[in-house]
């Protein structure tokens, strides 16, 4: 236990030494909510939407979890070219504690990430309809961190070197991102892209997220955390499998 709290802790201080890590990885989330959000604000109310601010903020939400979480998994290539993990790797200490301890580091930088887009999100000018359901849309948020960091460990255990850093997020990332109804609703869509958007996780994240705090869900808010922790249970297992494999 020991060596899941001091990775977990490392990854904590990591984050929050790094002011200018902290104040770019909220430009992205900044920018799809503001840009978006203003910008197709009319069109959305025009179509019957509503506010399309309120509609998008917890989709920018899973965004920054997302990002964080799958950034801190591939991490694992730094440590590596470092020298970082073949030092934790001699240690007298199961692999399994160590996938642990930085999945769950991972995944609470995930979640402290989140929590700064949503004070983002409530200056933006989002609001949720119920101050009671927030700690449950907290437990969303910690979900989809979980999901994704073992996610991320598993391809960063996977990966030889950075080369293959730009393919994860242009073949992996983004289409996890566009295609979870973050930026859409999910209704109507074409049968085959309806297919691809219930085989997202993320998906099942943003609309736990819709329901808890704005009160819309499309795939029912018991079933969307069904999923989310039937996903983090098998991502954990083969994380920790493709951890325990990883060669120096």
């Amino acid at each position: 236990m020991n060596a899941i709290y001091i990775l977990w802790l490392r990854e904590l201080k990591k984050y929050t030494r790094s002011r200018v890590q902290i104040i770019a990885s909220l430009g992205q989330p900044m920018l799809y909510l503001f840009v978006l959000g203003f910008g197709l604000g009319p069109v959305f109310a025009k179509a019957g939407g509503g506010s399309y601010l309120q509609f998008m903020a917890p989709g920018i939400m899973g965004m920054a979890v997302l990002f964080t979480s799958m950034f801190s998994g591939i991490a694992l290539l730094w440590d590596r070219q470092f020298g970082f993990l073949k030092e934790t790797l001699v240690a007298p200490v199961p692999r399994i504690r160590i996938m642990i301890g930085r999945t769950l580091g991972g995944a609470t930088v995930a979640m402290l990430q989140g929590c700064l887009i949503v004070v983002v999100c409530l200056i933006a000018g989002f609001r949720p309809v119920s101050l009671a359901m927030v700690p449950l849309a907290l437990l969303f948020l910690a979900l989809i961190a979980t999901v994704f960091a073992a996610l991320g460990t598993a391809i960063g255990s996977s990966l030889q070197d950075m080369q293959g850093f730009q393919l994860v997020m242009n073949f992996l990332v983004l289409p996890i991102f566009f295609l979870s109804g973050a930026l859409f609703p999910l209704q109507n869509l074409p049968p085959a892209l309806a297919f691809i958007t219930r085989l997202d996780p993320l998906s099942y994240g943003v609309d736990g997220l819709r329901a808890t705090l704005i009160g819309a869900s499309h795939f029912g808010i018991v079933t969307d955390a069904v999923v989310l922790i039937f996903a983090a249970i098998v991502l954990l297992c083969f994380g920790a499998w493709r951890f325990s494999r990883i060669e120096i």
